[in-house]
C-alpha cells in the first residue's frame, strides 16, 4: 500500500502505481487526501512559467479565472494576445488531469461529469473577503449555481508557485464530524419556500440559467455557511495542517472533507462531479450520511 505522511488526512501517492484504482477510490471517498510531489500528467514548465508571468506583469485578475469545459468558455480573464494562450493552458490542463483522473480512478470512468477548471493567482492569506466566501475557514464545498443532487463533488489541485507551498487545514471527515454535530447542535436550514421551489424548476425546465435545487444541495448550502459561521467548530474541532509543496498535485472529495486554505497562490483546479452509482463506498457520501442521522429523513436528492 502507498505509505502514509505524518498526518492521518493525506496519503502520498509514491512511487505512482495504477494497480490499486479501486483502493485509491475508497481512501477519498472515506476523506483522504491523495497527494503526488510531481503533477502525474504532462503540464510543461513554459506553460507554468507564463501563468506566473501574468501576475507579475500586471494583469488584472479576479478572484480566480473560470474555465468551463463543456463550452469552451474562459471566465474572468482581460480581453487581449495573453488571453488565447491562457485559455488554451487551461484547456489543456483540463483534458490532461482529466485523462488522468479517468485511468488513475478506474472505477469512475465514463461516469465523471466534468465541472469548471480555474487558475487561482491571488494570495489567500489575510484575503478581506465576507464571511461566507472566506477561504480560510473550515467548510464542505457546494455550488449555489450547479447543484449535484446527491452527486459528490471531487477537484483536484496543482501548484505551480514555484517557491511557496500551498497551505491548507483539514477536519475530520463528513461521516465522522456530522453525527457527532448533531448530537450537540442544531443545524437545520430554515424551510423551504414552496412557490420559490415551483418557480426554480419550471425556470430549469424551459431553459433557464436558473438552479434546481433539492433540498439536499439546500442543505449543503446551508452546512457550508453554518461550519463558517460557528467559532466552536472553527476553534475546537480536530484539524491538520497540510502543506502541498511547490510543483505537487492534490486530490479530495471537498464536499466531505471540511477544509481551509491557509495561504498560497498560483494554483490551478479541475472539478467533477461523481455521481452516486459511481462510487465504490456509498455508504460514506454524504447524502447518504445525512439520510442515516436522525431527523435527516427529509434529505431527498
Amino acid at each position: 500500500m502507498p505509505t502514509n505522511t505524518s498526518s492521518p488526512a493525506v496519503i502520498e501517492v509514491t512511487p505512482y502505481t495504477q494497480q490499486q484504482p479501486r483502493w485509491y477510490c475508497e481512501q477519498l471517498e472515506h476523506g483522504k487526501v491523495l497527494s503526488f510531489r510531481k503533477a502525474p500528467f504532462p503540464f510543461s514548465e513554459d506553460d507554468a512559467r507564463f501563468l506566473l508571468s501574468q501576475k507579475q506583469t500586471g494583469s488584472r485578475f479576479h478572484k480566480n479565472i473560470s474555465y468551463r469545459p463543456a463550452s469552451d468558455v474562459l471566465k474572468g480573464a482581460d480581453p487581449g494576445a495573453d488571453r488565447e494562450r491562457l485559455h488554451t493552458i487551461v484547456r489543456n490542463f483540463s483534458r490532461e488531469v482529466t485523462q488522468f483522473i479517468s485511468s488513475f480512478l478506474a472505477p469512475y470512468a465514463g461516469k465523471l461529469k466534468l465541472d469548471f477548471a480555474s487558475f487561482r493567482p491571488l494570495e489567500e492569506q489575510g484575503r478581506d473577503l465576507p464571511l461566507h466566501k472566506r477561504n480560510d475557514l473550515l467548510h464542505v464545498d457546494a455550488f449555489p449555481t450547479r447543484p449535484t443532487r446527491g452527486g459528490r463533488i471531487l477537484r483536484a489541485f496543482l501548484n505551480i508557485n514555484p517557491a511557496a507551498s500551498r497551505v491548507w487545514n483539514v477536519g475530520e471527515p463528513f461521516h465522522e464530524f456530522l453525527p457527532k454535530l448533531k448530537h450537540r447542535e442544531v443545524i437545520t436550514p430554515p424551510p423551504r419556500n414552496p412557490a420559490l421551489t415551483a418557480l426554480r424548476k419550471l425556470g430549469s425546465r424551459i431553459g433557464l440559467p436558473v438552479p434546481d435545487r433539492a433540498p439536499y444541495d439546500e442543505y449543503m448550502l446551508f452546512l457550508h455557511d453554518w461550519l463558517k459561521e460557528n467559532t466552536d467548530f472553527q476553534t475546537s474541532s480536530p484539524k491538520w495542517e497540510l502543506q502541498f509543496a511547490p510543483g505537487s498535485c492534490w486530490m479530495v472529495y471537498t464536499d466531505g472533507v471540511p477544509h481551509a486554505v491557509m495561504s498560497g497562490r498560483y494554483a490551478l483546479e479541475q472539478t467533477f462531479i461523481v455521481p452516486a452509482q459511481a462510487l465504490v463506498s456509498p455508504e460514506v457520501a454524504p447524502v447518504n450520511v445525512l439520510h442515516k442521522i436522525a431527523g435527516m429523513e427529509a434529505i431527498q436528492i
